[in-house]
């Protein structure tokens, strides 16, 4: 697939390695300088540096008719606006709208912005699913309604302190998809081992949700 990754830092470096591992085109628009050189040395892709929110930004980017947009800027204004300029203007066929505020998911919906979420791993995760552009867009219309993203805070009470994934019980529809580990992200594999002050980043269905808190949690949740 094609696509753009306008905005963001931690955020956008995810989900650009996520993309560039399952082998779609990515095209990157970033409005800081530092960091636009950091993503090409890093990612050896396309970056366009400048607001995403300005036209000219985007016509340098020569993203028309890309798959999917997605739009990671702090602002949920701003990525609102990336989102509607890429559809009206560039005929992007897929907009992804990351919020901070989740009362704007309704609202963003309900304005034309096809998918609204407020967990960058969810989108990550959904793109590592998909192989194709109609099993990723169905992949947002199914898991959009029906799973959650429950972040948990690890006390040295909890079972999984101080475990290996590989050797926790993990449902089959839940994944830890991030640990936020004193301000450092880490993308976790079976080996890796959780620890006190841990916080996990978990991937669930609705109805799994409470489940996995007490499983976790041993019920101290």
């Amino acid at each position: 697939m094609d696509m753009i990754v306008a905005g963001g830092r931690t955020k956008a470096d995810f989900l650009i390695a996520n993309l560039l591992e399952k082998h779609h085109r990515v095209v990157v628009i970033n409005d800081d300088d530092e960091f636009c050189k950091y993503l090409a040395y890093t990612h050896n892709l396309p970056v366009i540096c400048g607001d995403p929110c300005r036209k000219s930004v985007m016509d340098d980017a020569q993203i028309e008719d890309f798959d999917v947009l997605i739009a990671l800027k702090p602002d949920d204004a701003d990525n609102f606006e990336i989102c509607q300029m890429a559809k009206k203007l560039y005929h992007i066929k897929k907009t992804v709208c990351v919020v901070s505020n989740p009362k704007n998911v309704e609202i963003f919906r309900a304005l034309g912005i096809n998918t609204v979420i407020s967990a960058t791993y969810e989108v990550a995760h959904m793109i590592a699913e998909a192989t194709t552009l109609d099993n990723f867009r169905k992949s947002l219309e199914l898991k959009e309604d029906q799973i959650v993203l429950t972040e948990l805070q690890v006390h040295d009470s909890y079972p999984v302190c101080n475990c290996q994934i590989k050797e926790l019980d993990i449902p089959e529809n839940v994944i830890i998809s991030c640990i936020i580990r004193e301000n450092h992200m880490i993308v976790p594999n079976g080996s890796t081992r959780i620890q006190e002050k841990d916080k996990l980043l978990v991937i669930s269905s609705k109805l799994g949700q409470q489940e996995m808190i007490h499983q976790f949690s041993g019920g101290n949740e």
